[in-house]
């Protein structure tokens, strides 16, 4: 009842039953008030206004259709004046017709004389107007023409808005079985109750329209406070699940590299012993292996020598300090018999 009968309000079903005291003061507001918000009395003075200008609206047309329909005879008279001949009650009708026209629209924009607060239009009044009249005689022949004219006009303009409507209907002039001119009268004034009839279906339709379009809103707030909650317990469950599940993943991955890089390791050994077995023949592995053995041959000896020697350094390190001093000494000594023996060969040298 909310919904239907204060749609602005835009309430669900969960806020109706969370504030019962608020849905009872609506229903007792839904009593003074139509769908559109007003009170009672409001609407019913609405709709008074509305009826009031709608009268007016259709009394405006109706004068607007027949100066429009004499303006168009008037056309109609001088394109046809230019192709053929026209016959003097023809010149005569229209002549009056424009002349009474134009003194009309011109009384019409003078205004009333009393009520003019401002000078008029060329300093003309109304009386110099009425001298251009056309003669009584003349213009009682012209209405009474006029009418039959204008109802020609009109009725020709109903068949071609028949015809458009319903271009396979047989009421086309051009068509050879066209109707009588009764008929198609009928059907013209049946077509009014046909238009009336779409307009209002057009207008249900949109009411429908209207109506579908707040439940779509509806819909669409209901649908994404649904996304939210979705997307609430998709972070909830991966912050639960997927935290707890995360050190066990971890750990399968961390087993799965260290087999591929056991694997990328056997891998390139088997590569490189590829290549040694490509590089070295079996001849050249043996010279190797001879070229290896007196080499370790040798340096066993350099290392038996080096322990001899580690032993005598021992054994002098026994002595201590006073070893020391010897050591000095005897470098001294080395050191002074050098220079002396170089002395002596120098000596020599500049003897000879």
């Amino acid at each position: 009842v909310c919904s239907k009968q204060l749609p602005p309000c835009n309430l669900s079903k969960e806020d109706l039953l969370q504030n019962p005291y608020f849905s009872k003061l609506l229903l007792n507001l839904s009593q003074h008030v139509d769908e559109s918000g007003l009170s009672l009395t409001l609407a019913k003075e609405q709709a008074q206004a509305w009826k009031e200008v709608r009268l007016h609206k259709t009394t405006w047309l109706r004068s607007e259709i027949l100066h429009r329909v004499i303006q168009e005879l008037l056309v109609d008279y001088y394109v046809k004046m230019q192709d053929t001949n026209v016959t003097s009650e023809d010149k005569k009708f229209h002549e009056t017709l424009e002349q009474r026209l134009l003194v009309t629209e011109l009384m019409r924009l003078l205004g009333p004389s009393q009520e003019r607060e401002i000078p008029p239009l060329l300093g003309m009044e109304k009386a110099d107007l009425l001298e251009l009249m056309p003669l009584s005689e003349d213009f009682v022949w012209m209405r009474a023409r006029l009418q039959q004219e204008v109802e020609e006009q009109l009725k020709k303009k109903c068949f071609t808005l028949l015809c458009y409507y319903d271009p396979n209907s047989v009421l086309c002039p051009l068509c050879p079985d066209a109707d009588s001119e009764t008929v198609k009268a009928a059907k013209v004034w049946k077509l009014a109750e046909v238009l009336v009839g779409e307009q209002q279906q057009c207008q249900d339709a949109k009411s429908q329209q209207k109506e579908q379009m707040l439940l779509l809103e509806k819909k669409s707030a209901t649908y994404s406070q649904v996304l939210l909650r979705c997307l609430t317990l998709l972070q909830r469950l991966l912050q639960e699940h997927r935290l707890k599940t995360q050190s066990e993943l971890d750990r399968i991955n961390a087993q799965y590299l260290e087999v591929k890089c056991s694997a990328m390791i056997l891998k390139l050994r088997m590569e490189e012993l590829k290549i040694l077995s490509d590089t070295y023949t079996v001849e050249k592995v043996e010279v190797h292996r001879l070229i290896r053995d007196r080499l370790e041959g040798a340096i066993h000896l350099q290392e038996q020598d080096m322990e001899k020697s580690r032993q005598v350094l021992n054994s002098y390190e026994v002595l201590g300090e006073e070893f020391d001093r010897l050591v000095k000494e005897y470098t001294v000594l080395k050191q002074a018999t050098e220079n002396k023996r170089w002395a002596l060969l120098e000596f020599n040298k500049a003897y000879r």
